[in-house]
């Protein structure tokens, strides 16, 4: 019987060996059949909750792997998916490029063409700019032209003009009785009893300046009175001068040259200047037509220009000290002139 016991527990010890080599190969201290029916169910046991822990082991080992075979699955999955998100951005940023480059090209043809207009457009303006220096130069000498006509037209006035005496201050109408040439000779007997007997003194023609301006204006206008001669004028002038008074039937009234507007101003833009130098006792003359005499240390000096007259000042520092205001003043007024302008 305890042979028999001993086979059978040695067949179910065979058995039990047996089992776990089917489920897995697994490095497990291998045991001869001599040995295992030497066991003692003791150890049988013991070796069975050896080969179960083992077993349980492979499994968790088994889980473990498959496991990490999942996460590595996972993680490729997302390596994956991140590489077709990198092809694609890369394709985008590629695509971007291509745009980048495409609108640099075509900004390029644009400064090129721009550049090209403004080469253009320079150009124009340069002759732009020709035509109007031109231009400018040509208004110039156009004003230089007008001034020399103006210039010339108004020596011929003045040549024209300078046997004549203007007579100021006699009321219209007064030569209904006696005529304009009449009134000369009584201003004349009244004021230059000497002159007024002259029989060389030829009135050769009499008449009002027209009104010009002002059509309601109550001072009368100048009568113009053209003599034979300049001579005689001069010397109607010279006593008027003299005399200081001149009347018309004990009404007061000017003799003056008769003289081109032109002219006129120019020898209203002395009056300042000849005031001051009178003051100064520099015995100054507004000579035919617009001229400036004055003596200066015992010299007489004479100017056809205020520019003249500037530049020999500038030389002078008595008489530049002297006209230096006047002279700044009337600097003053043609810079307002040129303005307004």
């Amino acid at each position: 019987m305890p042979n028999n016991k001993r086979k059978n527990q040695g067949n179910k010890n065979k058995e039990v060996t047996k089992k776990p080599s089917n489920e897995k190969d697994t490095p497990i201290q291998d045991y001869e059949d001599d040995d295992i029916e030497e066991m003692q169910e003791a150890d049988l046991k013991k070796l069975i909750r050896t080969l179960r822990s083992s077993q349980k082991q492979i499994l968790e080992l088994q889980k473990s792997l498959m496991d990490k075979i999942e996460n590595l699955s996972h993680e490729n999955e997302i390596l994956r998916r991140n590489q077709n998100e990198m092809k694609q951005l890369v394709q985008k940023e590629t695509g971007i490029v291509t745009e980048v480059k495409n609108s640099i090209d075509q900004m390029k043809n644009t400064i090129e063409s721009l550049t090209n207009r403004m080469g253009e457009a320079e150009e124009r303006i340069s002759d732009l700019e020709d035509r109007e220096q031109e231009r400018i130069q040509s208004d110039q000498r156009k004003e230089e032209e007008i001034r020399n006509l103006k210039h010339i037209v108004g020596n011929l006035q003045d040549t024209i003009k300078k046997p004549n005496i203007r007579v100021l201050g006699v009321p219209e109408g007064m030569e209904r009785e006696k005529g304009l040439e009449g009134l000369f000779s009584e201003i004349l007997a009244e004021n230059f009893p000497g002159l007024g007997k002259d029989r060389d003194i030829l009135v050769q023609e009499a008449h009002r300046t027209p009104n010009k301006h002002d059509q309601k204006r109550s001072s009368p206008r100048h009568v113009v009175i053209k003599l034979s001669t300049v001579k005689h004028k001069e010397k109607i002038l010279k006593c008027a001068t003299e005399k200081c008074q001149i009347t018309l039937r004990g009404s007061p009234i000017r003799l003056t040259a008769d003289f081109s507007s032109e002219t006129l101003q120019a020898r209203r833009e002395w009056r300042d200047i000849a005031q001051v130098l009178r003051e100064k006792n520099c015995q100054p003359r507004i000579l035919y037509p617009a001229k400036l005499s004055f003596v200066n240390e015992g010299e007489i000096k004479t100017f056809h220009s205020k520019q003249k007259l500037k530049e020999f000042v500038a030389t002078r520092p008595a008489l530049q000290k002297m006209l230096k205001d006047v002279l700044h003043t009337e600097t003053q007024k043609h810079g307002h002139q040129y303005e307004r302008r």
